[in-house]
């Protein structure tokens, strides 16, 4: 099976994949319920995660517009 997109970029997405569940895994948390819980504001939980999301994303966005090699 023949695909439009070149192994490597193939392997880029499914890198970028992973890095955007890890993203997501860093944001997730426990709620703060019932009472007041500081931990929602922690830095890894405000700012890593988000960040690695967003990083994974644009490098999926990356990996479908690289150009594949000419043969």
């Amino acid at each position: 099976m023949k695909f439009n997109l070149p192994v490597r970029n193939l392997i880029f997405i499914g890198v970028a994949l992973l890095i955007i569940a890890v993203g997501f895994a860093l944001t997730a948390g426990e709620p703060s319920g019932e009472t007041y819980n500081p931990d929602i504001f922690s830095f890894r939980r405000v700012t890593v995660g988000p960040m690695m999301s967003l990083f994974g994303f644009v490098m999926i966005i990356v990996a479908i517009l690289w150009p594949g090699s000419k043969h």
